[in-house]
């Protein structure tokens, strides 16, 4: 046989071995870091199973194309460095969280593992990248406005609640939400109380006591890292106490609280995963404009309302996007 073409029966036989063995390896399956306060795989918060849901729509299936590495930080903060250290070192492709302190630890923790936020503070106040438009590095995702609408959480509360002159402002200590309602305060000519609470472990108990005792007539609870797994428990004090509770987050209304005015969360988190896919699929994150939300939410709980001995005005009912009874 001619040796050119000995040569060439080679090289083929060669060429489709490679081929074949390279179409029999497993590609690589996506590995997706997900940091959150509290919660387990099983049973994750509201957030992380929109999340999860909307990768699912995408065509993600979890244990198939896509994998999951938990981490919750337990509302302390101490924590968070290590979680972050240790995502890294699995070398996942993604890094998503809904606490800006995580994502503050994840650009201080890589800067080459794509991180996806969905998070309240303004991002680029925050330092955490360039503009919205051009981000730049390598975080980007969704803000929810929410220290913006600090002032329309107030202004409603005096609207449904007559004369209203003392609001407490539930918070954990280290965070600057309290002074987010201190130029609406002056405007409306309310008063605000501080009740501040350490985390873990947080004195709900005494920080109720601080407000029936400084007489306010209603209590924003905020949402920072650390209260997310005490909603039942505030929502209680705040019934047995007869206090108008107005939250920055949906969940606490539907746990009982009062009323609440936010972004739609629910359209952030499953952004939030179109934003992975992106990724996953070769766009850089310095690519991918942060996104604000477009659509706000009033929502009402009118059985809360009558437990606490409180007529919600019908001019303020009527703006409600949802009312629960």
């Amino acid at each position: 046989m001619d040796r050119r073409i000995c040569a060439w029966l080679l090289a083929t036989f060669l060429l489709i071995t490679v081929s074949l063995a390279d179409a029999q390896q497993p590609g690589k399956v996506p590995r997706i870091g997900i940091v959150s306060g509290t919660g387990n795989p099983n049973e994750p918060g509201s957030s992380i199973k929109l999340f999860r849901q909307a990768l699912q729509e995408l065509g993600y299936v979890e244990g198939k194309n896509i994998l999951f590495e938990y981490r919750y930080t337990e509302g302390n903060r101490d924590r968070i460095p290590g979680i972050l250290a240790e995502l890294v070192s699995l070398k996942v492709d993604v890094i998503f969280s809904t606490q800006a302190i995580v994502i503050r630890a994840a650009k201080q923790a890589t800067k080459t593992i794509p991180i996806v936020m969905a998070i309240t503070p303004d991002p680029v106040a925050a330092g955490l990248v360039d503009s919205l438009a051009r981000p730049g590095g390598n975080i980007t995702g969704l803000t929810f406005l929410t220290r913006e609408l600090s002032g329309k959480r107030l202004e409603l509360l005096t609207e449904m609640i007559p004369r209203l002159s003392r609001v407490g402002i539930l918070l954990v200590s280290g965070f600057t939400a309290f002074k987010d309602y201190e130029a609406a305060a002056r405007s409306l000519k309310v008063s605000l109380q501080s009740l501040e609470v350490q985390v873990p472990n947080p004195d709900l108990l005494g920080a109720f006591q601080v407000a029936v005792k400084g007489r306010v007539s209603a209590i924003i609870t905020t949402s920072v890292p650390g209260l997310s797994g005490y909603h039942k428990q505030i929502v209680d004090l705040a019934v047995q106490n007869r206090l108008p509770l107005m939250s920055e987050t949906v969940s606490v209304v539907e746990a009982g609280g009062l009323a609440s005015y936010d972004a739609n969360r629910d359209e952030i988190f499953k952004r939030a995963a179109v934003y992975v896919d992106k990724i996953l699929k070769g766009t850089k994150p310095a690519d991918l404009p942060v996104e604000q939300p477009k659509k706000f939410e009033l929502v009402i709980n009118l059985k809360t309302a009558k437990q606490i001995g409180l007529t919600i005005p019908p001019n303020v009912l009527a703006r409600a996007d949802r009312v629960i009874k």
